[in-house]
């Protein structure tokens, strides 16, 4: 029997979609493990990591400063940008403020929920998706954004503030936090060691730099956008942000943390 027309034209197809689906299934397995590992990894060291914990102390703080005229912190509404498999945007709900955390990689997001079935959090919620290139959300939309370190390897930081200030409302804040160097394995192990002792060194070395160094060399080769106090002033304020503080932060003061405002008369 005479082959159909077009039937070989097919065949060729079908195999080109079916190998399609099985490489497209097997990379969300990878993606999925990879995940799964980077986010049990990270929530070791946001639980055991010294440094981690002071920083997440901190942001809580201005968080709460941010509300403290608020009545009900159920009322206020925080946007955790990038916010990862959610460590801080849960210790922000947690203290009772509604928090969605806003992640572009999928698996990440995938697992952030799963956490938050598991703690039951009504005020927590999580979505796929990237700040500066979305209109997910509307204008004046949230009270306060959260971003703790990815400006610096984000490809376009600038548009990711601006998005910031466009999604809060008018006297709502921000709370920003960017490395200002490479945090180098070598030289932060001695300083470490010399000023703290070998457990401190140790622990940061095993805790954040080698997987840290991982991260940057697996990664996409975006950036890095390390600023300076001036620097990230100048971004802010053309982003139309009010700068209220700068402080130096995490790892030998590595990080520079600064709390800004949408003023209201704008």
């Amino acid at each position: 029997m005479e082959p159909r027309p077009g039937a070989q034209a097919r065949g060729p197809a079908t195999a080109e979609v079916v190998m399609s689906s099985l490489h497209g299934g097997l990379q969300w397995g990878v993606d999925r493990m990879l995940s799964v590992g980077y986010g049990l990894l990270y929530d070791y060291i946001f639980e055991k990591f010294g440094p981690y914990q002071k920083l997440q102390a901190e942001v809580l703080a201005l968080v709460e400063a941010s509300a403290k005229q608020a009545p009900d912190r159920r009322a206020v509404q925080v946007l955790d940008v990038d916010c990862g498999p959610g460590n801080l945007t849960f210790v922000i709900a947690e203290a009772g403020f509604s928090v969605v955390g806003l992640e572009p990689y999928g698996a990440l997001v995938e697992l952030a929920r799963e956490k938050r079935r598991a703690k039951r959090l009504a005020n927590l919620s999580f979505t796929q998706g990237e700040l500066a290139s979305t209109k997910a959300f509307r204008d004046a939309s949230f009270d306060q954004v959260v971003n703790v370190h990815s400006l610096y390897a984000h490809a376009d930081p600038q548009a990711l503030l601006a998005q910031a200030h466009r999604i809060l409302r008018p006297g709502g804040h921000a709370i920003f936090v960017n490395h200002t160097r490479r945090a180098d394995v070598t030289a932060t192990f001695r300083e470490l060691r010399a000023r703290e002792g070998l457990g401190p060194a140790m622990r940061c070395l095993l805790l954040w730099l080698l997987p840290h160094a991982l991260f940057e060399a697996s990664r996409r080769r975006i950036g890095p956008h390390y600023w300076t106090e001036e620097q990230f002033g100048a971004n802010l304020r053309a982003a139309g942000f009010t700068v209220l503080e700068f402080r130096r932060t995490f790892l030998n003061d590595a990080s520079v943390l600064v709390w800004a405002r949408k003023d209201r008369a704008e």
